[in-house]
């Protein structure tokens, strides 16, 4: 078999990881992968070791085992099975610890076996703390490191926390306390995972990078702005939480809003962590308060997806799903119309959309140009379609950017052009798993696609008015079948400005013609 080979590049600090929740989904569909992708691409230091813990018992021989599974499983590169003594060398950095987490002695006891662990693998005492638990834990769990003197090792000390940062912005604000009587706002690492994807990284240099786009990025020139994230399955094992939590919290609040900050952010003086996240938040901060419910009802679609079939399969409707309240008004779905009012963006519409049991999954930004005047020359004999720049962040991963162009073999017929760039299908390209790129940064102590508190706060703030008035008007809730693309709602707020939702991965586009960078 050959050989593990490691790329040679910048290597994440010497650190010991400690993964709270060792033996959950997170950890085995994500965490562990991504440690093996760091490892295979030379992005870890050598001397690095992961604990971890969990209350459930597991001797360490058990452990890696469950590791080496969940990466046979879930990761981009797999092991070597002809190899044992190459897996070995990666499997010897992995400790397990039973622990309980309500009692401080289980810390006390985990940081005399942490000390002998830095030993061994010549660790100078930084330490990285991934609590995949509940929230309502985190602040006891924080507690209890500082008490059982996780906290007093010479090195850093950072704290990687999971979504939902709350319920609302209150139960935010007291869990941000909580945290805050141990680690310092720099030592606290907000995931949302959106921001680890490539193309959402990609979409700082499409802006910043290309002279062509950044004269263009104002409301001189763009007529709307589309961000759609769209969910196949329906709520799954998650209906006792989904159920408390709904499309606005679990999905609007952060990946939704973080991805509009994205799209509209000003260049940062810098590029340096907190420049880049001062710009996100005044973008958050521009966002135009529902200041009424009748602004919300004008504004703002809520669905909940019933009974449907696709493809020949029957879906049960929410209310029939596991875990879920028979009479739940909790929406499955969440579209609405906001805006930016600063300089640049004064007058555009940014329509966000996000559900389950949607006919595709796919998370898409479409930029839609304003049109050419119809009075002029081409416009005066042709419908000519808007331009588009589209950026495609999962599953498939690219842009595309429409234009109109004379059809060939014609003497002036015009049809619309795609040229796509489709990096999901470059020959040798393996692209990275967001989780790996964030755990690598906040190794490296680099908080730029990690969301600071003001952010979480501002973005609390927004939503709550929605669901403020969502809560005294339960009758505000649409229905649509599984499989459809939400209630007519939803078209009708594009509707009332002229606009329509555009088909997402291409779907519908038959009329367009495609260049394809992966075509030759």
């Amino acid at each position: 078999m050959a050989n593990i080979q490691k790329v040679e590049t910048m290597q994440a600090s010497s650190a010991v990881f400690f993964i709270f929740g060792a033996t959950g989904d997170l950890a085995r569909r994500k965490l562990f992968p991504a440690i093996y992708s760091l490892y295979r691409e030379g992005k870890l230091s050598d001397h690095f070791a992961v604990i971890g813990l969990a209350r459930r018992q597991r001797t360490r021989e058990e452990f890696r085992e469950d590791v080496l599974s969940s990466i046979k499983e879930f990761c981009r590169y797999k092991p070597s099975d002809g190899n044992q003594e190459e897996w070995a060398e990666f499997a010897r950095h992995f400790e397990y610890k039973s622990l309980d987490i309500h009692h401080v002695d289980g810390f006390r006891e985990l940081n005399a076996f942490t000390e002998d662990v830095e030993h061994e693998f010549s660790i100078p005492g930084n330490r990285l703390f991934y609590l995949a638990l509940a929230p309502e834990l985190f602040g006891s769990v924080s507690s209890h490191l500082k008490e059982g003197g996780l906290l007093e090792s010479t090195g850093w000390h950072r704290l990687v926390i999971e979504k939902p940062f709350g319920y609302d912005l209150g139960s935010a604000e007291q869990l941000n306390e909580q945290i805050r009587e141990v680690f310092r706002e720099e030592e606290i690492y907000r995931i949302d995972h959106y921001l680890g994807k490539e193309m959402v990284q990609n979409i700082e240099v499409i802006r910043f990078g290309n002279a062509f786009f950044e004269p263009l990025w104002n409301n001189k020139h763009i007529s709307n702005i589309q961000i759609t994230l769209g969910e196949t399955v329906g709520v799954e094992e998650r209906g006792g939480y989904y159920d408390q939590a709904g499309a606005l919290r679990d999905m609007g609040q952060n990946h939704m809003l973080q991805m509009l900050t994205m799209i509209a952010m000003e260049p940062p003086s810098r590029l340096v962590p907190e420049d880049i996240r001062d710009e996100k938040v005044k973008v958050l901060r521009s966002l135009r308060p529902f200041a009424s419910s009748e602004d919300v009802s004008a504004n703002v679609v809520r669905g909940q997806y019933t009974e449907g079939d696709v493809k020949g399969v029957h879906l049960p409707g929410y209310r029939q799903e596991d875990k879920v309240d028979p009479s739940s008004n909790t929406e499955t779905y969440f579209a609405a119309r906001v805006f930016v009012d600063n300089f640049r963006w004064a007058g555009v519409p940014f329509y966000i959309r996000t559900g389950k049991r949607l006919p595709v999954k796919t998370t898409e930004v479409v930029v839609e140009f304003k049109s050419m005047p119809n009075n002029v020359y081409l416009g005066q004999k042709y419908k000519l379609e808007p331009n588009l720049l589209v950026i495609r962040v999962n599953p498939m991963e690219g842009i595309y950017i429409k234009i109109n162009a004379k059809k060939p073999g014609t003497d002036s017929e015009i049809e619309p052009l795609a040229m796509d760039f489709c990096q999901s299908c470059m020959i040798g390209i393996n692209s990275p798993e967001a989780y790996e790129r964030l755990i690598h940064d906040a190794a490296e102590g680099d908080s730029t696609y990690f969301t600071r508190w003001d952010e979480v706060a501002t973005a609390w703030s927004f939503v709550d008015r929605i669901a403020a008035v969502w809560q005294e008007q339960p009758e505000s809730l649409a229905y649509y079948p599984a499989g459809s693309w939400g209630p007519s709602a939803a078209d009708n707020l594009l509707e009332q400005d002229g606009h329509h939702w555009w088909p997402v991965n291409g779907q519908d586009e038959d009329n367009v013609i495609w260049i394809k960078n992966n075509e030759g």
